[in-house]
């Protein structure tokens, strides 16, 4: 009994050639693009020490004055406690711009490991700048710095941060800010070629017969 084997047929001279492989895609994120996302989260949670350093030395100060029984606000038309509210904004808002031109700056091709670190990082930045001002600030205790003031003499109030909502502006300034530069200026990738290699039809359809011997 014979054995049949598969025959392939030979390719047909009018097929056309193929295409070129395609280029192999870069998505994906990396150990080296998670590393270089918690260093960003590190560096710019550590930076929140600056916002809460210029917050309390910036900030408009509230008085108060004491009678011995009572502590009043020594102006009551002041915006001072405003004021506080807006230098926070302001602060975190430039220290959010910054942060996202540095990131762009360091690591040119974005990527999601670095938006989230610098968000993760803005977030506690903010937390860490609230808490240190408060610290930094003048005493919490109202009857305590009265005590120590005195009778009819005006002392400053504890720092306060009445909208609990700016503490999201230096998120959400760096992540705006850094992805619009990295749309705008970011290395972009080599779009695929649409060019095929080879010849069609192949130059032996056309070639002239060989001469036999």
């Amino acid at each position: 009994m014979g054995v049949t084997e598969a025959v392939t047929p030979p390719p047909s001279p009018f097929d056309a050639p193929p295409l070129p492989p395609e280029p192999a895609s870069d998505a994906g994120t990396s150990p080296a693009d998670i590393r270089d996302g918690a260093a960003v989260a590190l560096v710019v949670g550590v930076a929140g020490v600056l916002l809460g350093l210029l917050w309390a030395w910036l900030a408009p100060r509230v008085q108060y004055v004491s009678n011995g029984e009572a502590v009043f606000l020594k102006n009551t038309e002041s915006e001072a406690r405003i004021g506080a509210d807006g230098t926070f904004f302001l602060l975190a808002l430039g220290l959010g711009v910054l942060s996202a031109v540095g990131v762009f700056l360091w690591r040119r091709r974005g990527g999601v490991a670095l938006v989230i670190g610098l968000a993760v990082g803005a977030c506690f930045a903010s937390l860490v700048g609230w808490r240190l001002g408060l610290w930094l600030g003048p005493d919490a205790d109202l009857v305590t710095a009265a005590g120590k003031a005195g009778k009819g003499v005006a002392f400053d109030a504890p720092l306060q941060l009445l909208a609990q909502g700016t503490l999201l502006v230096w998120p959400m300034a760096a992540v705006a800010v850094h992805l619009g530069l990295t749309a705008l200026w970011s290395p972009r990738d080599p779009s695929p070629s649409t060019e095929w290699y080879g010849t069609y039809p192949p130059p032996h359809v056309h070639a002239e017969p060989s001469e036999k011997a």
